[in-house]
């Protein structure tokens, strides 16, 4: 069927995060990827009830699971506000109107008075156990090739804590990320197509990159994209940050529920009805079992329980997505609830170590006809019985549809739960905050859009459509500029080069950070070409040696035309019916650095010239 048949709708929410200061205090936005700390701290976080009374499922979800929440943090990126140990300063103002600027460029309607509010957040990610967000605007739209995509509405808003690492009581999370400003944009699910969904959220990053004080590098947007189709329901899956792999989650998606759709039918058809919860304890059949995974249940003294669901055989090896089942659902849900490492049914047994006569026993013991599935759980007691718990409330959800839910989005285009769609209970006003009138920001002035500096960089740098695609998204184009316009007569092609592809050549082939570089490396390097002290040869050289802390002009300085003449000289000697090629090569190497290849070939053809006079 098409996207259009199966009534596809879809969505994208944008995060890009902005440079400068935090949205509520003045610590720096740079992350380090360092994990180490200057200091930490140790939280429980409940989950409360809203200004509705009500608590949020997805906040209630994640208590349940009762983790401890370790915060490591460095003074430059993190203070008092971050630890929640005091209230937020003034709202970066910058950063609103940052957003403001969004909203002009997408004729999106600026709201007259902002009001910061709460989100509850249970799952460690911020201390204070809710994130700061606030809406400014509403309206607009983009224009892609398939038709015009609405926006609903455009935030400003705190980005999250950094996790480090993930076990089954508590999670460890850095402060540096937390709290750096972020443009929240959701789109209307006006988007028909997977194709139309890629297009929508690049021309949202163009919009949100031509920004002056956006963050540029992987990890400073992330999109999250919104899919239902007719008989489903809007599922939002978390953590697209690769554009190109957009396409195929939707895609996925799509068949996902088109899968659980047609499951929904099957058993209406088969007039199948799922029984009460019954959980057995079937850990004395597997007394005597070889499997790895049941051994070490019994030496952590754990125990094996079982549950058995009516005329699912068969069914619970579905496949809904690539390598993943029904089975795969039901485990991502037991792992999310449960802490579980994973569950066994009867689709895929005997294996894992289990026998067929293990199976048989299994069935002997649960009173499994021959059309009816088996579910296992070997972990701790009440791990195991929450697992199949969570096992049995996602098998009820079959027989109504697709649930609601946030799923995570895997490298391979396929996802998993996350937990349960947040409702509107987990907001709430923020009272440590006072209201922003909009228009004591000032005019908004709209910046370069990025589409209209590609354009402009051919025209005045003659740039190819590529170099100044790519020099114009980098976070060095201002610095591009600065250089072409210092330094005339250097041709803009080799300063964006430098500054661009080259960076990548340094990291993907000399395996070197090229993130060292600082724009004073750059300003240096350009100034010593423009004299004459070095040359455009050993660039790579050069910055290999900047980005080591070696770098030392000394080592550089070219020879004198009359030196030159005679180490050559010495070469050519040395190596007589060598060809022109080889020749070059062994001058180069011995030369490094001391003279541009184009003046050694220069030599080398003089002395042979008059060497054969």
């Amino acid at each position: 069927m098409t996207y259009k048949g199966l009534g596809l709708k879809c969505g994208i929410e944008i995060h890009q995060q902005l440079d400068g200061k935090k949205l509520f205090c003045d610590c720096s936005t740079i992350i380090t990827e360092d994990n180490s700390s200057e200091f930490s701290i140790n939280r429980n976080i409940r989950a409360v009830a809203g200004e509705g009374g009500k608590i949020d499922i997805a906040a209630k979800q994640e208590q349940l699971r009762k983790k401890d929440f370790i915060y490591h943090g460095k003074d430059q990126t993190a203070c008092l506000v971050d630890t929640d140990s005091e209230p937020p300063h003034p709202i970066n103002q910058n950063a609103v109107y940052a957003s403001l600027q969004f909203a002009k460029i997408v004729n999106s309607k600026i709201t007259s008075v902002v009001q910061v509010m709460r989100k509850t957040v249970a799952d460690g990610s911020n201390t204070s156990g809710f994130q700061r967000t606030a809406l400014v605007a509403r309206g607009g739209k983009i224009t892609t090739s398939e038709g015009d995509v609405g926006i609903e509405n455009i935030s400003i808003e705190e980005d999250s804590c950094r996790i480090i690492n993930e076990s089954i009581n508590e999670k460890t999370y850095h402060l540096d990320r937390l709290g750096i400003p972020l443009i929240e944009v959701g789109t209307a699910p006006d988007i028909k197509s997977p194709q139309q969904c890629q297009e929508a959220a690049k021309q949202l990053g163009y919009y949100l990159r031509s920004l002056p004080n956006c963050k540029r590098g992987l990890g400073t947007i992330r999109q999250d994209v919104n899919v239902s189709i007719r008989e489903g329901a809007r599922v939002e899956i978390k953590g697209a940050q690769d554009l190109k792999m957009i396409p195929t989650l939707v895609e996925l998606e799509v068949k996902r529920q088109h899968e659980l759709i047609k499951i929904k039918k099957e058993l209406k058809t088969k007039k199948i009805k799922l029984e009460k919860l019954k959980i057995t304890d079937l850990t004395k059949i597997f007394s005597k079992s070889d499997s790895k995974i049941i051994v070490n249940t019994f030496k952590n003294k754990g125990k094996i329980l079982g549950l058995k669901l009516v005329g699912f055989a068969g069914m619970v090896g579905k496949e809904l997505q690539p390598k993943y089942r029904l089975g795969t659902e039901f485990a991502g849900r037991a792992k999310i609830k449960a802490g579980v490492g994973g569950i066994f049914h009867s689709d895929e047994l005997p294996a894992y170590g289990l026998t067929e006569n293990d199976v048989k026993n299994v069935k002997k013991v649960l009173g499994c006809k021959k059309n009816d599935a088996f579910i296992l759980v070997a972990d701790k007691e009440h791990r195991a019985k929450i697992a199949l718990e969570a096992v049995h409330e996602r098998a009820s959800e079959l027989f109504k549809g697709i649930p609601k839910e946030v799923r995570k989005a895997q490298q391979d285009g396929t996802t998993r739960f996350m937990r349960p769609m947040p409702s509107a209970a987990r907001m709430y006003p923020e009272t440590d905050v006072p209201l922003i009138v909009t228009k004591d920001l000032g005019k908004i002035i709209l910046p370069e859009l990025l589409e209209d500096k590609f354009l402009r960089f051919q025209k005045d740098y003659g740039l190819s459509k590529d170099l100044a695609g790519y020099i114009g998204k980098s976070s060095n184009s201002e610095l591009f500029e600065e250089l072409t316009t210092k330094y005339s007569k250097i041709k803009p092609a080799f300063i964006a080069e430098t500054l661009g592809p080259t960076l990548l050549e340094l990291r993907r082939k000399y395996n070197v950070d090229s993130d060292k570089l600082t724009d004073e490396n750059f300003r240096n390097f350009f100034k010593y070409l423009s004299q004459d002290k070095i040359h455009k040869d050993i660039t790579i050289d050069v910055l290999i040696d900047m980005i080591k802390n070696k770098f030392d002009l000394k080592n550089y300085e070219s020879l004198s035309t009359e030196d030159l003449h005679h180490a050559i000289s010495k070469v050519i000697s040395k190596n007589k019916n060598v060809p022109m090629g080889a020749l070059m090569g062994i001058c180069m190497k011995q030369l490094a650095g001391k003279a541009s290849g184009k003046v050694i070939s220069t030599i080398i053809k003089e002395i042979m010239s008059k060497g054969h006079k």
